[in-house]
């Protein structure tokens, strides 16, 4: 994928500008810096992952976002942020939906995006968002993002689709001011894909504290339920089941220390935590190895979002090539998912204020439009 394949001389999407919220390490930013976009302004709180992510790009990310005006952040394109989950609390009926996302950091993306509205957003955040408080936190996310006046799109793209040798599923949400025809990134093929063997580095290059001792490696080949060609990654389930798989399972950032395992034998190092996130080997260390494992666990698969950024630049590009000479047209504006992956968890509230329709189409997806 080229910046040239979706971008014309006169377009402003050739040179846009985006924020980083909750930018962890800059997962994100990267993405969207290789298809030629300039971050203007990053938050992150946490300070070891602010000294990685200034030894990287040389910035220092503003700290916490809730205390930052919207007026103190530059005027800017593309939102992007990788939110914590919350619970959203209902105040009551007297307050109603206008403050229900009040005391939780998705109210300070709201608040950005209703202040600056920018044309564009994406969110990243865990699968379980989906389910999480039995679909009452993604249906109060959707409807208010969508009551801004965005057209909502979400998915659940898994890295192993992406080139890396790790399952790590995420809900991704775009949004945009105006109707345009946004779809997400289909699958990589296999060999555009990266494999465990290209993401291990060498024995001797490894820390000595990488390894296990004996007991735990004689307990982990023990447990394991079948045997597979090295190398390999095992991960023990909360059952006590241990299965080789020739990929991770996601990376967590509060993981035990042998959370996962290289052939039942040692740790991931701090490089290959990195490049199973599709970070590149230029990508500076600076930080100890609790720390980097910690950030690499909260942080993105970087293919992943450099796919949907592309996709998100085709979009906005063509959209804007198509009425460059039309004022934004008014239109209802509507959320989209993918069905086949969240109609089982994703609940819908208060369906009879909506209008609910079904689209039998080649994306198989719901839409819900908004009065």
């Amino acid at each position: 994928m080229h910046q040239d394949n979706i971008l014309y001389h006169n377009s402003k999407w050739k040179n846009f500008r985006f924020i980083d919220l909750f930018a962890g390490i800059g997962g994100i930013r990267l993405g969207f810096e290789n298809l030629g976009g300039k971050c203007v302004f990053s938050s992150e709180w946490d300070e070891q992952a602010c000294k990685t992510y200034t030894a990287n790009f040389g910035d220092i990310p503003h700290g916490d976002i809730s205390i930052i005006k919207s007026s103190e952040i530059p005027d800017f394109d593309i939102l992007l942020g990788g939110f914590p989950c919350q619970p959203f609390s209902i105040i009551g009926d007297k307050e109603g939906f206008k403050h229900e996302t009040q005391g939780t950091l998705f109210f300070d993306i709201e608040r950005i995006l209703k202040d600056k509205k920018p044309p564009a957003f994406m969110l990243e955040n865990v699968r379980n968002l989906i389910s999480h408080d039995k679909g009452k936190t993604i249906n109060i996310i959707l409807n208010h993002l969508n009551a801004l006046g965005y057209n909502i799109y979400l998915d659940i793209l898994n890295a192993l689709d992406f080139g890396l040798p790790q399952k790590r599923e995420r809900v991704i949400i775009c949004g945009f001011l105006d109707d345009v025809n946004f779809n997400f990134p289909k699958p990589v093929s296999n060999e555009k894909s990266l494999s465990l063997e290209d993401i291990l580095e060498p024995d001797h290059l490894l820390d000595n504290n990488l390894w296990v001792n004996d007991k735990i490696k004689k307990s982990r080949i023990k447990k394991m339920k079948k045997e597979i060609e090295k190398p390999y990654i095992t991960h023990e389930n909360v059952g006590g089941n241990v299965t080789p798989h020739h990929y991770s399972c996601a990376l967590r950032a509060g993981a035990s220390a042998n959370y996962i395992l290289i052939n039942n034998e040692r740790r991931p190092s701090a490089r290959e935590m990195l490049r199973l996130q599709g970070f590149p080997d230029t990508y500076k260390i600076v930080v100890p190895y609790s720390s980097i494992k910690k950030q690499t666990g909260n942080s993105v698969a970087v293919p992943v979002i450099k796919a949907v950024a592309f996709e998100m630049l085709k979009a906005l590009t063509e959209y804007e090539k198509e009425n460059i000479n039309v004022k934004r047209r008014k239109s209802k504006k509507c959320i989209r998912f993918n069905y086949k992956k969240v109609k089982n968890s994703f609940i819908q509230t208060n369906t009879n204020s909506r209008n609910f329709i079904s689209r039998k189409d080649r994306t198989e997806q719901l839409q819900f439009t908004f009065p």
